[in-house]
C-alpha cells in the first residue's frame, strides 16, 4: 500500500509540477531574453526561403568568409526502410559518388580535387546528408555537383556489385568499434520490431542482395522536394543560393512515385536487454537507457539539462575525482569505470536517455548501484546549484558546437528537418534559462522513476546485475 501511495503521490506531484513549471517557464521565457550577452543577441540571422516545389533553402552568411559549406539534408534514413530493403539509404550514399549520366567517377573526383573542395555524405536513422566544402567562387559548381550526384546517379550494375564488398568491409570495421556495436544492439532491443530498431548498414543478406530496382524505388519514394533542405553557411549569398536551388533542384518531384507518402513505423519502446557475454574479456561495454523525448517535446530541454548534470568521466582525462557531477565523482573515487558518458538521443517521436560505460568486469555490480542511485536522485533532490552549473555548461556546449561553417550548416539542416525552423541562440538560451528544479524533478519522475529500461552489454559481464535488479532500482521507497 505504501508503494502504491508513493507512486500516486509522485504521479500527481509530477502532473502539478509539470503544469505549474512549464507554464511558468513559458511565461518567463520572453523576460529572460533581455539579459543576454551581446554576442547572443547579435548572432547572424538564418535566411529561409520555400520554393514552389516545397524545397526549403536556408543559409547563414558569415561576413568576410572565403569558404562555404553547402549541402542537402533529406528527411529519409534507415528508419524509413522495410526489413526487405534495410540498408538501401546507406547503399545509395555509396553509389552517389560512383558516376552520373554526365560525369564518370573519375571526372567527379578530379573536378572536386581541382576546386580544392571536399565532398562527403552520411546516413543516420532519420536523415541522409550530402554536403560540399568549397571556396566562395565555387558555391554554384558545388550545388550543381550535389544535384547531379543526387538526381542523376547511374546506379550501374557493375558498380553495385563492386560496392557490396566495400560496405561489408565497412560493416566489419564498424563492428570492431564496441561503442557502435553496443548502441546498435541497444536500438535493436529497445525498438524491436520497428524501423528504429534496424541498423543503418542493414543485415549482411540485404547488402548482398539489394538490386538497382530497390535503390531506384527508394529514391522515387523518399527523394521529394518537401522532404529536402538545401543549407549553406559561410560565404553564401542567400538569393544566389535560392536561384541555384531552383535551377538545379527545380525538377525534383513534389510527391513520391504513385503519389502515396510512406509513413515511418511509430517507435514502440520495449523494456528488454541483450547480453553478449565473453568470459575471456576483462572489460565490459554497457549501455543502459530509458525511453527519452522527441526533438519537439516539452521535456527535450530538461532532459538536456539532466544529461549535462550527470556528465561524463574518462579515467585518462586530467579532471580526475573533481568532476562536478556527483555520479562521475563516485565513479572516479571508487574506480568503477574506465569511462562513463551520459547520452540523450532524440528522434521524431521518441528518444533514448541513458549512460554508456566501459568498466572492469569485477566492478559492474557497484557501478550499477551508483549509476541507478544517481539517476533516481534526479527525481527527488536535484540541487539548484548543480542545475545552474549545468545550464552554463549546456549553453557553452551549444555555442561551441557552432564553430565553423560545416557545423553551422549541419545545425541549420537538422533543425529545419526536426523543428521546421531554426532556433536563434537567444531562443535556445531562453529555453535553457527557463528550466527550473521542479521541471527537472517532473522530467525525471516521468522518464526514470519506476520505468522500464533497455540495456545492451558486451564483454566480461558475468557480474552485471539482471534486468529485475536494475528495474527494482529505478525508484526509491520513501515513507
Amino acid at each position: 500500500v505504501g508503494t502504491m501511495a508513493l507512486r500516486a503521490a509522485i504521479t500527481s506531484a509530477q502532473r502539478v509540477a509539470t503544469r505549474r513549471s512549464f507554464s511558468a517557464a513559458a511565461a518567463a521565457a520572453p523576460a529572460a531574453s533581455t539579459s543576454f550577452p551581446d554576442y547572443v543577441l547579435r548572432a547572424p540571422s538564418t535566411d529561409v526561403t520555400s520554393l514552389d516545389t516545397g524545397l526549403r533553402v536556408a543559409s547563414e552568411t558569415v561576413a568576410g568568409a572565403e569558404t562555404a559549406t553547402v549541402g542537402v539534408w533529406i528527411d529519409a534514413g534507415s528508419r524509413y526502410e522495410t526489413a526487405a530493403n534495410n540498408g538501401a539509404a546507406h547503399f545509395l550514399e555509396h553509389m552517389a559518388f560512383k558516376g552520373t549520366s554526365k560525369r564518370t567517377q573519375q571526372a567527379l573526383e578530379v573536378e572536386i580535387e581541382n576546386m580544392g573542395g571536399h565532398l562527403n555524405a552520411y546516413t543516420s536513422r532519420e536523415q541522409t546528408v550530402y554536403f560540399a566544402k568549397v571556396f566562395k567562387k565555387d558555391v554554384g559548381q558545388a550545388v550543381e555537383i550535389l544535384s547531379d550526384i543526387l538526381l542523376n546517379s547511374k546506379l550501374e550494375e557493375a558498380a553495385i556489385e563492386r560496392e557490396r564488398d566495400v560496405i561489408l568491409r565497412e560493416m566489419a570495421e564498424v563492428n570492431k568499434q564496441q561503442e557502435e556495436l553496443v548502441l546498435d544492439h541497444l536500438h535493436a532491443t529497445a525498438f524491436q520490431g520497428t524501423g528504429l530498431g534496424r541498423t543503418i548498414l542493414g543485415p549482411e543478406e540485404n547488402i548482398r542482395s539489394l538490386s538497382k530496382a530497390d535503390l531506384s524505388g527508394y529514391i522515387n519514394t523518399h527523394y521529394t522536394a518537401p522532404r529536402m533542405v538545401i543549407a549553406g553557411a559561410g560565404a553564401i549569398d542567400h538569393s544566389q543560393l535560392c536561384d541555384l536551388a531552383s535551377t538545379h533542384f527545380g525538377k525534383l518531384p513534389t510527391a513520391p512515385a504513385g503519389a502515396v507518402d510512406t509513413a515511418y513505423d511509430p517507435a514502440i519502446f520495449t523494456g528488454s536487454d541483450v547480453r553478449i557475454r565473453f568470459d575471456s574479456d576483462d572489460t565490459a561495454h554497457v549501455a543502459l537507457a530509458f525511453e527519452g523525448a522527441s526533438w519537439t517535446s516539452e521535456y527535450a530541454f530538461p532532459l538536456m539539462i539532466m544529461q549535462t548534470m550527470l556528465g561524463s568521466y574518462n579515467r585518462a582525462s586530467g579532471l580526475g575525482k573533481n568532476a562536478a557531477s556527483k555520479m562521475c565523482q563516485e565513479v572516479a573515487e571508487h574506480e568503477l569505470a574506465h569511462s562513463i558518458t551520459t547520452f540523450n538521443t532524440c528522434y521524431k517521436d521518441t528518444g533514448l536517455f541513458g549512460i554508456y560505460a566501459i568498466a572492469p568486469d569485477n566492478k559492474l555490480d557497484d557501478l550499477l548501484w551508483y549509476v541507478m542511485s544517481n539517476l533516481v536522485r534526479l527525481v527527488h533532490s536535484p540541487s539548484d546549484e548543480e542545475i545552474e552549473r549545468a545550464k552554463v555548461n549546456l549553453k557553452a556546449t551549444m555555442l561551441m558546437g557552432l564553430d565553423g561553417n560545416s557545423n553551422v550548416a549541419e545545425d541549420i539542416g537538422r533543425q529545419l528537418l526536426t523543428y521546421g525552423r531554426r532556433m536563434t541562440p537567444a531562443e535556445i538560451f531562453s529555453r535553457i534559462d527557463s528550466v527550473t528544479a521542479a521541471d527537472v524533478k517532473a522530467t525525471a519522475a516521468k522518464f526514470i522513476n519506476d520505468q522500464d529500461h533497455a540495456l545492451a552489454a558486451v564483454g566480461g559481464i558475468h557480474e552485471l546485475p539482471d534486468y529485475n535488479w536494475i528495474r527494482r532500482h529505478s525508484y526509491w521507497l520513501r515513507y
